[in-house]
């Protein structure tokens, strides 16, 4: 019976090339475990960033074919998205190996460690990486397990979604979209927000309840958002924008790629776009204030912070055009992503790929009301189709259907079904000055895509 990160020393990982997989693979080799895994994109011959990766950093990679299970295995880590009827889980089950979802794992990760849980529908990965990065310029020697690789640890070769230090602190993002968050018992909980996403709001707040509740020693929300302002502990913990709280943000302006705003009176400069990233400094310097981190320390530190993968990743300037890639993906947060681009460029061109025919179908009509709330007169949002991974679902909606009820509500909106298709069409309605905003997430071919319009723009 596994029970603590201390009951195996060799674990295996179905689906390791997946931002949550390989972070906890790559954390669990940081605490010297042996650790190995396989996933469905490691194909023999093809190259594979994630795959040299791990195996840079010791950790044997296989393809999906079960060899890498063997009886020196005592534990099988297995992503949400991997089925009974997988080969590996029934061999794992024929060698008695006991299989654990990755949440499971990371609940005993987290109650390893002092922990700092970051709950909340949108904002996690970043709020996570300017924690941990305030933490480690403090002098803290912080642990992370996050979603999203942090620039600063892509940088040194690895995929930056995970690192191990000396100190007893360890930051990780609480998913709620699955309900894992109420497996977590942390020492300090963060709430950014509730949006409708994945589930009715009803349910989220009953999620983030009882990641409240869980919380051991201190809980702080977001006063800016009335629904978390509702799940609030303690006034003096909490932080906002516009409502009285224990840090309070102001006189934000965004300059090109930018930003500034005070906290509690103290200046902050950063390397990042739009009001949402002043909340998520927010909520940092909340968690960082419990510490006893001083504010002008956490300036200092975010004054140097570098970004997140995916998170508004400029990819440069082109013939006077931006190409940014953004991992926005449900309502509130396609919205956020294009309302911070309008601060760069007077024109906006956002292209939008849903992901999954039931998460589309579910966030219809809140699609349609916050993407066209967030474009002005001359702002565009182009739309391909949405993103199948496979599996039955019932394929009774196109992002077409979105477009559609867009153009309604007075604003540019267009559709071009196939993503390769997408240059061509949108070259005529490119000027230099615009932005183009690129939009989409749970695809692994993204990155790709968007390396290739940035490349034959």
């Amino acid at each position: 019976m596994i029970k603590s990160v201390n009951d195996f020393e060799h674990v295996f990982f179905i689906g390791i090339a997946g931002a949550g997989m390989s972070a906890l693979a790559q954390y669990l080799k940081g605490i010297n475990k042996e650790v190995c895994g396989s996933d469905r994109f490691f194909i023999a011959g093809e190259p594979n960033d994630t795959r040299d990766k791990l195996e840079a950093a010791g950790i044997r990679c296989f393809e999906q074919d079960g060899q890498g299970i063997t009886e020196k295995t005592q534990l099988v880590v297995a992503s949400a998205a991997i089925e009974d009827t997988v080969a590996e889980i029934q061999k794992a089950k024929a060698l008695h190996i006991p299989v654990l979802k990755r949440s499971e794992l990371l609940a005993f990760i987290a109650d390893s460690k002092k922990t700092i849980a970051i709950g909340g529908t949108s904002g996690k990965s970043t709020t996570a990486a300017m924690l941990y990065h305030i933490l480690e310029y403090a002098g803290f020697e912080p642990s992370i397990i996050t979603g999203a690789g942090l620039t600063s640890i892509i940088k040194e070769g690895k995929i930056g979604n995970a690192a191990v230090g000396k100190g007893e602190w360890l930051v990780i993002e609480a998913d709620e979209s699955d309900g894992s968050i109420v497996q977590y018992h942390p020492h300090i909980g963060i709430l950014l927000n509730i949006d409708k996403d994945h589930q009715e709001i009803k349910e989220l707040v009953e999620i983030f309840l009882k990641f409240k509740q869980n919380t051991k020693e201190h809980f702080i929300v977001n006063r800016s958002h009335a629904l978390s302002a509702s799940l609030s502990a303690r006034v003096e913990n909490d932080f906002s924008i516009d409502v009285p709280a224990g840090l309070q943000g102001n006189n934000f302006r965004q300059q090109g790629l930018d930003i500034s705003f005070t906290i509690n009176e103290v200046p902050f400069t950063m390397h990042s776009m739009g009001r949402h990233n002043m909340e998520n400094a927010l909520a940092a310097c909340a968690a960082a204030r419990l510490l006893n981190i001083p504010l002008a320390t956490c300036a200092g530190a975010l004054k140097t912070y570098e970004g997140i993968y995916r998170r508004h990743q400029v990819l440069g300037k082109k013939n006077g055009i931006w190409v940014i890639d953004d991992y926005a993906h449900n309502p509130a947060k396609c919205a956020a992503s294009i309302k911070a681009c309008q601060h760069v460029a007077e024109k906006v061109v956002a292209w939008f790929q849903p992901h999954g025919y039931a998460p589309t179908r579910f966030l219809r009509h809140d699609f349609v009301k916050e993407i066209a709330d967030a474009l002005r007169p001359q702002d565009e949002i182009w739309m391909s189709e949405i993103f199948y991974a496979g599996g039955t679902t019932i394929k009774d909606i196109s992002a077409n259907d979105l477009i559609q009820d867009i153009k309604k509500t007075g604003k540019q909106a267009f559709f071009v079904e196939n993503r390769n298709n997408f240059l061509a069409s949108v070259r005529p309605h490119l000027a230099a000055g615009n932005v183009l905003l690129l939009m989409g997430a749970r695809d692994p071919s993204l990155e790709q895509f968007s390396e290739q319009i940035w490349q034959q723009l």
